[in-house]
């Protein structure tokens, strides 16, 4: 399973889970609650429920690089360019935007 933590204008607004299932993106309740709770994207407005789908949802996927910076992500961090989750842990930590995506240390194995 991989993890992701979503930031939004660096407050932690959710977490994007990748498993056999597909994926999943749930915004944090302590987020909701706040007098601070925005949406992260128009197709991902704020609910207590959580998104599910197969593919990595288009807004997150868009946050992903392209073109020669996509070869030098893959080249430098051994990524398949279809492991779309590993791109993002990966390369959306300080993206341009409001939104940042932080692998989630608990799932990372020890070295």
């Amino acid at each position: 399973m991989k993890r992701g933590k979503i930031y939004l204008n660096d407050i932690y607004a959710g977490l994007l889970t990748e498993d056999e299932n597909g994926f999943t993106f749930a915004y944090d309740a302590g987020f909701l609650r706040s007098g601070k709770a925005e949406a992260v994207s128009l197709t991902l407005p704020l609910t207590d429920k959580p998104y599910r789908d197969t593919v990595l949802f288009p807004f997150f996927d868009g946050l992903i690089p392209e073109g020669w910076l996509l070869n030098i992500a893959e080249n430098s961090w051994k990524i398949n360019r279809r492991d779309r989750m590993s791109l993002l842990l990966a390369c959306c930590k300080d993206c341009i935007g409001a939104v940042s995506v932080v692998e989630d240390e608990l799932d990372k194995p020890e070295t």
